[in-house]
């Protein structure tokens, strides 16, 4: 592999000439910098990227550390991300954790050896991570969930109003005996979401039972299993609702194998909406969350952050909205 002492050698010039060239310095006389250019050519002379940062500290990069690449929600989150990223002169590089902790922490230490401008990242929730980067002096920004006990910018969106309005509204239709899939206990989507399912349930004077309530993985597999549990139980639920996009999946699928209609037997309502949610029959009652705009505040607050690095932490929530469809409307 060429060496810039290579491309020196073949041009007849310093190398501290070939790295002005490379580095698009303009001082460097137009007949040296055309050698230059065609030694590299020649030699197909590669730059070394670690070395390059090394001196300059860091890169162009930003990593977003998404905790599951498969779901769709985080596919209109990214795409936010790299717009304002794009507009900024940054490129974004996208790392999948898929819920490991194990994966999380090596992605979070590419981050710090690759020198990364800025990290966007859904954490599995642990906050050692993030404290990494913060310690290193990397600008980080946490999206769609919340750590406790670290100082860093935050944006989320109202977990407790959307879960409350997905349960009241199953309340309004007459189920009685509704069921709550959540995520993992040490994630806050899965406790905030699981609190606003409460919080309706004692504003109407019901009072919530553990044996109504499931924590799942946040996948499908984990909604089918979740649901075949509560089918099981001596008194099923009339109602459920799925704190994510997936595990409602999986919740439907299993009502569908059980035989069970919906919403004649079982209302369901969903958070996350779902492209095709409106396709299906029935139709699919869903909280919706602004993806592409958290993925924006968040890129938008990481670049302010990188301008910044002496700014108070900001923490920005964003509304949800539920769209009503026929899995949750009750029959007359």
């Amino acid at each position: 592999m060429a060496t810039i002492y290579d491309v020196a050698r073949q041009a007849q010039v310093s190398p501290a000439t070939v790295s002005r060239v490379l580095n698009g310095r303009a001082s460097v006389d137009p007949v040296l910098a055309a050698r230059v250019q065609q030694a590299v050519q020649d030699l197909n002379y590669r730059p070394n990227v670690v070395a390059r940062n090394l001196r300059l500290s860091q890169t162009s990069l930003w990593a977003v550390i998404i905790s599951d690449i498969g779901n769709p929600f985080f596919t209109s989150m990214v795409r936010g991300v790299e717009d304002v990223a794009q507009g900024s002169g940054f490129s974004v590089v996208l790392c999948n954790s898929d819920e490991d902790p194990e994966k999380e922490a090596r992605y979070v230490a590419a981050a710090l050896a690759q020198r990364m401008a800025g990290v966007v990242i859904s954490t599995s929730g642990r906050p050692n991570v993030i404290n990494r980067l913060i310690e290193a002096r990397i600008p980080v920004v946490a999206i769609d969930r919340q750590l406790r006990g670290v100082s860093v910018d935050t944006v989320l969106v109202d977990n407790v109003h959307g879960a409350e309005l997905a349960t009241t509204h199953l309340l309004d239709q007459g189920y009685r005996r509704i069921a709550c899939i959540t995520g993992p206990r040490r994630i806050s989507t899965a406790a905030q979401r699981l609190r606003g399912y409460q919080r309706a349930l004692k504003s109407r004077g019901h009072q919530p039972t553990d044996n109504l309530i499931r924590f799942a993985d946040f996948r499908e597999e984990g909604g089918y299993r979740a649901m075949a549990s509560l089918l099981d139980e001596t008194e099923p639920p009339d109602a459920v609702f799925a704190t994510n996009n997936l595990m409602t999946v999986g919740a439907v699928e299993c009502l569908v194998d059980r035989g069970v209609k919906v919403p004649a037997k079982v209302g369901v309502v969903g958070f996350d909406d779902i492209p095709w949610a409106h396709l299906v029959r029935p139709s699919l009652t869903t909280v919706s969350q602004p993806t592409y705009d958290l993925g924006r505040a968040a890129a938008v607050l990481l670049g302010e952050r990188i301008a910044n690095p002496a700014k108070p932490t900001s923490m920005v929530t964003l509304h949800t909205d539920l769209h009503i469809r026929e899995s949750s409307t009750r029959p007359a």
